[in-house]
Order: C-alpha cells, then sequence, then structure tokens
C-alpha cells in the first residue's frame, strides 16, 4: 500500500528567552513529519541546528529529496543508508518508528525489550543571566533533582555559586557550549569541585578537544558536540568520560540505540539530550533515556503550547506522553 508523507515547518513560541554561549532563542523552530499508511499515521520532528551546518531550508530538503522511496515504503534500514546523521534524517526515523509501531500494534519500548515508559528525573535548564538572575531562577526549582547551568565565558564562576546556594540540594550539571579554552576549564577546577557539580557537558570546542588528552578533571566531562554517532566514539577515548546522546545528532532513535549499545561497552557514562522542542521530539528519545545516568529533556517545558497529550512536570517528574501519543 502506497503512503502519503507530509513535511511542513513550524514555529513554536518560547513563554521566556532561552540564551546559551551562541546567542538567544525566541522561538523552537521545528520539522514535522507525518507518514500515513492506511488509516494509521507515523510522525515525527526534529530542529535543524546551524551550529551542524544545518538550516531548515536545507532539513527540509533532505527530507524531501526521499519523498518517492518513502512512499513506496522504504524502511528505517535503508533510511540510514540514504541520508547522514543529523535532523532529517531524525525526523523521518522517528515517523518510520511510529508508523510501524501503531501498523503492528507492538509499541517500540516491547520492541527494545523493554518495559514501559515510567517518569524520569530530567535536568531542568538555565539559561544565562546575571548570577543574581540566574539564583532567582534556581530557587525557584530549588527542589528539582537536577539543574543544568548554561554558562559561557563570562563569570561562569559567579553564575555556578550563585545556582548552587539558591539550589544546595540539587545535583548539577555544567554547560559551557564550546565556549571555554583548557586555560579556563583549568582555572575553574576547583569552584566545580566546590558547587559539587556532577557533570561538565562540553567545555571546549569539538575541533580543540585535543587539549583534553591528559587532563584529569574534578569533574566528569561528556561530550555533546564532539559526539554525534558510534563512528565518533574511537577518538572520544582519553578526552571525555561521558557522551550525550541527542537523536538530531545521531539521526533518529535507530542510530542512537546502536550508539548507547556501544558507548556503554566503551565505558562513557551516558546522558540523554535535546534541542528546544514539542514533546513530539521528546518521545523516541525517552526510549534512550531510560538507559541514561543523566536525563536532560526539558525541550518542551519551555514552550508557551506544547502538543496535547505529551510529557508533562508532575512532582519534579517527566511523565511520559499519554498512550497513543507516539510509538505506542
Amino acid at each position: 500500500m502506497l503512503r502519503e508523507l507530509t513535511i511542513r515547518h513550524s514555529s513554536l513560541p518560547l513563554h521566556s528567552p532561552f540564551r546559551i554561549s551562541r546567542g538567544v532563542k525566541h522561538a523552537a523552530e521545528v520539522v514535522t513529519v507525518e507518514l500515513r499508511q492506511g488509516d494509521c499515521v507515523g510522525r515525527g520532528e526534529s530542529v535543524p541546528y546551524p551550529r551542524y551546518g544545518e538550516s531548515m531550508v536545507s532539513v527540509l530538503a533532505q527530507a524531501e529529496s526521499l519523498r518517492r522511496e518513502l512512499c513506496a515504503g522504504m524502511g528505517r534500514d535503508e533510511l540510514q543508508a540514504r541520508l547522514e546523521p543529523g535532523a532529517a534524517r531524525n525526523a523521518l526515523d522517528a515517523a518510520l518508528w511510529d508508523l510501524e509501531s501503531k501498523l503492528t500494534r507492538v509499541p517500540v519500548w516491547t520492541r527494545l525489550a523493554r518495559p514501559s515508559h515510567a517518569p524520569l528525573t530530567t535536568a531542568l535548564t538555565l539559561s544565562i543571566d546575571t548570577p543574581e538572575a540566574m539564583a532567582e531562577a534556581a530557587a525557584r526549582i530549588a527542589d528539582a533533582g537536577l539543574i543544568k547551568i548554561k554558562v559561557d565565558a563570562t563569570e561562569p564562576a559567579a553564575r555556578i555559586e550563585a545556582v548552587r546556594r539558591a539550589a544546595p540540594a540539587a545535583a548539577l550539571i555544567v554547560d559551557p557550549n564550546e565556549s571555554w579554552n583548557i586555560e579556563t576549564l583549568r582555572d575553574l577546577q576547583p569552584a566545580l569541585a566546590r558547587a559539587g557539580v556532577r557533570l561538565l557537558e562540553q567545555p571546549l570546542p569539538a575541533d580543540a578537544d585535543d587539549d583534553l588528552l591528559g587532563f584529569s578533571s574534578d569533574v566528569p566531562i561528556c561530550a555533546d558536540e564532539a559526539c554525534h554517532t558510534t563512528a565518533d566514539l574511537p577518538r572520544l577515548r582519553g578526552r571525555y568520560q561521558a557522551i550525550n546522546i541527542k537523536l538530531d545528532k545521531t539521526g533518529g532513535l535507530t542510530e542512537a540505540w546502536r550508539l548507547l549499545r556501544a558507548a556503554r561497552a566503551d565505558g562513557f557514562r551516558i546522558m540523554v539530550g535535546c534541542m528546544v522542542c514539542s514533546s513530539l521530539g521528546i518521545a523516541p528519545a525517552l526510549e534512550v533515556a531510560r538507559e541514561a545516568e543523566f536525563i536532560d529533556l526539558d525541550g518542551p517545558l519551555w514552550l508557551e503550547h506544547d502538543h496535547a497529550g505529551g510529557v508533562k512536570l508532575e512532582g519534579g517528574l517527566l511523565s511520559p506522553p499519554a498512550p497513543g501519543f507516539w510509538g505506542g
């Protein structure tokens, strides 16, 4: 049976600005895919990211380039061979997983030999602001189990210390988004240790991480921009102790699951993260998140309006989407 494919761009306003070292975001710009076969519809979402050479135009064109094959019945394995890792492949891969689950009436988690979903502790992210403003924001979420602090190279210690004072019990992740150099990293070791930071995410630019060879950090260092797919793992050894798996980098759940297993076998600690997106982008990531030590999937919590039936923050835990929302 032939399929019908819909690909579109959506702009999802945020309730407040999201600031990182690269700039400020006021809306989530997402690609949404729907793949219909008979009465069943599979859905997927992704976020084009300029840091990886992507734009909305390029990602829409990549997805469109496989319209004929997808409508004729292309599966996930062929998709991996036809499209490079990235946002276009992620949206299509998610739609195929969802469609397969609906056609077979077998949930994605069953196909991965895992139990159904339970609520998970996710990091709640503090975007860059003055130390005083970040402390005020941290005080409002002080009961969170895990807080992620966005910083740059300006006053990172002051920002981290302000958040720690305002949220003394929360576990902390610090994310400079490639804005530090090795000297900054070395100088900040005492401040990171005093704050009890649990994980430091991509402090150096990915193309400068040779500087991490032989460096002993007081806090485990996590590869984000430096780790996209399983093929990246060999060069991460000796530089990083953890990896951040994001489906927009791996090109979907199919490769993310391979990366998870390979990284575990190599002894890396696992973090699962996301772009700022809706619950449709988060639902496939939850399949990997249940296997992770650190979870950072609060993207939909930044939206003014998320999809009905999407994830919810309840009692400090991220509850999965309603049954039938995606993959089950």
